[in-house]
């Protein structure tokens, strides 16, 4: 079985000497420094290629230095060919003058505005964040979905209002794994599926798991769901590196999916891997 090289659509970096992330604080694992020297060791010999650089929830007032710094990284380090910065969609229109800065920086992909920690589960329909989404479209830019499983109703929603923006949905929609829920979620994803503007990044999934407890199988259930949902053409590799780390480290989570793309051909293979984040991301245009 060929796998051939990776493209990671989800790499987190972070400096808490740099910059201030709220959220890490408490967490012994994840309140320290993660950058690529670390990345480097946890993915040897596996043959990453190329990485997407998703924001990192950085206090808000520090989202543009985030994206100043990560864009000095790529300078460095050119396997960093896209970035999926932060932005205040909720300002709708208005938010043209916030992407218009973050859009001197060449490697600038697409925005991701996390919906899943909003307390108003409707704030995704808000007609502010509507509109702040479809500003995306002038600049050719994608919109990251982050939410998980409570959210999956009103995402449905929200993705089929603004179809000139390709969107992909980020860690499976994070179903309720812990605990051992299929539906309505899995039905959902096949819902969601049928907008074609909509893909799906295959990462995270031992993360929303007992991550203790879990078992190999359990992971394999629900991937397949969202391989079968997207089909080949849309679903693609995302290693959540540092996230995942608190769950399952990077190799095993790639052996994993080698696993269950066993029976899938050379061509949805590098599909999986490589072409399909290339494509999404328009990876073939970065410098």
């Amino acid at each position: 079985m060929s796998r051939g090289p990776i493209v990671d659509t989800h790499l987190h970096l972070w400096d808490p000497k740099k910059l201030r992330y709220a959220w890490l604080d408490g967490n012994a694992v994840l309140d320290q420094p993660y950058l690529l020297d670390r990345y480097d060791a946890a993915t040897e010999g596996l043959g990453v290629e190329a990485m997407v650089f998703l924001q990192c929830e950085v206090d808000t007032a520090q989202y543009e230095q985030e994206a100043e710094w990560v864009a000095g990284l790529a300078r460095v380090d050119p396997r960093i060919k896209g970035m999926v910065a932060w932005a205040p969609l909720e300002k709708g229109r208005a938010v043209a003058a916030d992407i218009e800065r973050l859009a001197r920086h060449d490697i600038l992909r697409g925005i991701r505005r996390i919906i899943q920690f909003e307390p108003d589960l409707d704030f995704c329909l808000r007609s502010d964040f509507i509109a702040g989404v479809r500003t995306l479209a002038d600049f050719d830019l994608s919109f990251d979905i982050c939410v998980d499983h409570r959210h999956m109703a009103n995402v449905l929603k929200f993705a089929s209002q603004i179809p000139e923006v390709p969107m992909i949905l980020d860690h499976i929609g994070k179903p309720a794994i812990a605990d051992g829920v299929m539906e309505p979620w899995a039905s959902q994803m096949h819902q969601l599926a049928e907008l074609p503007h909509v893909s799906c990044k295959i990462s995270g999934v031992a993360t929303e798991a007992d991550h203790a407890n879990w078992t190999e199988d359990e992971l394999k259930r629900y991937v397949q769901v969202a391989i079968d949902a997207f089909g080949f053409d849309r679903v693609m590799f995302g290693g959540d590196w540092p996230v995942a780390v608190q769950a399952i480290e990077y190799r095993r989570w790639v052996a994993i999916l080698d696993e269950v793309l066993a029976s899938a051909t050379d061509v949805e293979r590098q599909k999986f891997w490589r072409d399909n984040a290339v494509r999404f991301y328009r990876l073939e245009t970065a410098r």
